[in-house]
């Protein structure tokens, strides 16, 4: 695991970080990125609007890291009452209904989704990924068993970073888009704190 810089600490997202979510997603979407630089340094496919990030927020902050006033990087949180709020996701939850952790439903576990990643170019090998996971783990682990997320298959450095953290493969499925690994991470199975 790359070691976090001591300066970098995750915390809720406030509403006024949602804007600086947004211009961090637009640049580090798929179709914006050349594709030589989306198979080196990952990217991300949803796009959200403002009013949908703040509806997002009100249920639950998303965690964010900063660098001074710079946005280093951000995790939304996306309870399972959002599964109404981006139709486009309805394929996961459809699946995370039908899978099983540990010979167990997983609707039987206290869990949410993690809707989306990112770290800004200049923070990258910094521990920022790491640190949002942490941040997550710290916020919601005390009323949550797991955390969920998705990833494209064709993204290997997001593959490669959440299996870092601690991430196990739970299924897997195609939609209209692309084939997509579905995982999970055991908050009892945290990450060494910081040193």
């Amino acid at each position: 695991m790359t070691a976090t810089d001591a300066t970098l600490r995750a915390e809720p997202a406030r509403e006024d970080d949602l804007p600086a979510i947004l211009a961090l997603q637009r640049e580090n979407l798929a179709r914006a990125l050349a594709p030589d630089e989306a198979a080196s340094q990952g990217f991300v496919t949803i796009v959200h609007t403002l009013e949908l990030l703040q509806r997002m927020h009100v249920m639950a902050p998303s965690v964010v890291v900063r660098d001074g006033a710079t946005l280093a990087g951000y995790a939304l949180t996306m309870p399972l009452g959002c599964r109404a709020l981006i139709p486009v996701l309805d394929p996961m939850f459809c699946l995370s209904d039908a899978l099983a952790w540990r010979g167990r439903p997983l609707s039987s576990y206290r869990y949410y989704v993690m809707g989306q990643i990112c770290v800004a170019r200049q923070h990258r090998g910094r521990g920022v990924f790491q640190e949002l996971y942490r941040g997550h783990a710290e916020l919601y682990a005390p009323d949550h068993d797991l955390v969920v997320t998705e990833i494209s298959a064709r993204n290997g450095r997001s593959r490669r970073a959440h299996e870092k953290v601690g991430f196990f493969e739970l299924g897997r499925h195609r939609d209209a888009t692309d084939d997509w690994l579905f995982v999970g991470w055991d908050f009892a199975v945290r990450p060494a704190a910081r040193r």
